[in-house]
């Protein structure tokens, strides 16, 4: 199934599911939960005081060698969005990539997505555990702090 048939899928319009395809075309839900769209808003709301410029994106779909990824929260840039953004899916990753870690994500499944983000044109990617430690990667590995954010919080608290 392609991207565009997925989303065009009157079946899957109202589902309370993250979905996401394969590169074989199947499509992947991941139930959602209240404390995720929470720490989306929470990293979205940073996002903004500690980057100048850009969008901030929630559930935004990458096209990876694994078929589509939902990245949680995205960062993009304007030079970006200019560039992408008459696609249904981005066929680029943007700049900043972020994926909120669930209970039902394994540890393998959390480091292929970030590979995937990588190669697919992200400068960064970065996690945010149960608990609201961040963890930020770039295509030379973990970093200490983000470089595209330097001040970004290494701890995200919920209200």
């Amino acid at each position: 199934m392609t991207w565009r048939e997925v989303v065009a899928h009157s079946s899957l319009a109202d589902m309370p599911f993250k979905i996401e395809t394969t590169g074989f075309g199947q499509v992947v839900m991941s139930p959602a939960t209240s404390w995720h769209g929470l720490f989306q808003g929470a990293i979205q709301d940073l996002i903004r005081e500690f980057i100048v410029g850009g969008s901030v994106a929630q559930e935004c779909p990458v096209q990876t060698s694994d078929g589509v990824k939902v990245a949680d929260v995205a960062w993009l840039s304007s030079e970006f969005l200019k560039a992408h953004l008459s696609e249904d899916v981005f066929l680029t990753a943007p700049e900043l990539c972020i994926e909120i870690i669930s209970p039902s994500n394994t540890a393998l499944e959390i480091r292929t997505k970030r590979l995937l983000y990588l190669s697919a044109g992200a400068t960064e990617v970065w996690t945010c555990d149960l608990k609201g430690n961040m963890r930020f990667y770039a295509h030379s590995g973990e970093l200490e702090s983000s470089v595209v954010a330097a001040d970004f919080p290494k701890l995200v608290s919920l209200g």
